[in-house]
């Protein structure tokens, strides 16, 4: 079921951002088919704002159209995730080295309430949770170092990924060396230490790729 309620603008934009959000969330799993019909009916939305919606996510290569047979949520493609891996290390390894230079006390304390609620989500086995603290501990990195433009472009870029870690939390892969990395980065930063925090946020966005061989084998039809 989409959810209706969280967003709250253009219809247009509310049909894109709930099908998108539904996407990334693994609401809508990998291959699911999904028809402009069916999904104005259960928004109560026209058809038009469906059909824009369904072209901008396929620009976003979350929808895959197939001459006769339908449109699809896009199956993961790791060729994706490893481009988009690439793209994250180059930006996220001059922000952390920047962060050892320019963070300030309000952003460490921010950081070290993101690490604090990490760790309760683990101690808790809460996946939901741990994976929006994820995604948020490095936005509040980019935010610290004036780089917030950075952060959208990795996000723009970052769909395949994310839902690749969607499904590495939930089969709870690495959550210890996850959040033990997090807590060594603020370490660093704290001690200005860029080459340790450039080792570790480089360690930190590896860890999918170990992942990937398991996650293909738990989910087979949700890979290209």
């Amino acid at each position: 079921m989409l959810n209706r309620t969280k967003f709250k603008h253009s219809t247009r934009d509310f049909v894109y951002d709930t099908l998108r959000e539904s996407i990334m969330d693994l609401e809508l799993p990998p291959g699911t088919a999904i028809s402009e019909k069916e999904v104005a009916e259960e928004l109560e939305v026209s058809r038009t704002p469906v059909r824009e919606a369904f072209l901008r996510l396929t620009e976003d290569e979350l929808l895959t159209v197939l001459p006769q047979r339908g449109s699809f949520v896009a199956l993961i493609d790791l060729d994706h995730v490893e481009e988009a891996r690439f793209l994250r290390e180059q930006a996220e390894v001059g922000i952390i080295r920047l962060a050892c230079e320019v963070f300030s006390e309000k952003h460490l304390e921010q950081l070290e309430q993101n690490l604090k609620e990490q760790k309760k989500a683990r101690d808790e086995n809460d996946e939901n949770t741990l994976f929006v603290l994820d995604r948020e501990f490095h936005r509040l990195l980019a935010e610290g170092t004036d780089k917030q433009r950075v952060w959208k472009v990795i996000q723009r870029m970052d769909t395949h990924s994310m839902r690749l870690r969607k499904l590495s939390m939930a089969l709870k892969f690495n959550w210890e060396k996850l959040v033990d990395q997090h807590e060594a980065m603020v370490e660093a930063i704290k001690e200005k230490n860029q080459e340790k925090a450039e080792e570790l946020i480089r360690e930190h966005l590896a860890l999918l790729i170990y992942d990937q061989k398991a996650l293909r084998e738990n989910y087979p039809d949700y890979f290209s």
